[in-house]
């Protein structure tokens, strides 16, 4: 993270999804939730899984993937 107004993150397999608050990604080791505002996607290299955004970041959630009460079993509990 850069000053809040920058991420850049390796190991990403898959942008779950996004939008301009929130952007989901699918890494290496579980999920990470990006909250903010002003969310833009700068580079996602589908081959490396390098990945940034910019915009306002206000909070980052990861979830990992040996955590059984993870989001997807939230989801559909």
């Amino acid at each position: 993270i850069e000053n809040r107004k920058g991420l850049n993150v390796s190991g990403v397999r898959e942008c779950i999804s996004f939008d301009d608050e929130t952007v989901i990604l699918d890494t290496v080791l579980g999920l990470l939730t990006v909250k903010g505002e002003k969310l833009h996607i700068i580079n996602f290299d589908t081959k490396t899984g390098d990945f940034s955004l910019e915009g306002k970041i206000h909070a980052l959630a990861y979830t990992s993937q040996n955590n059984s009460t993870g989001f997807f079993s939230r989801l559909f509990k």
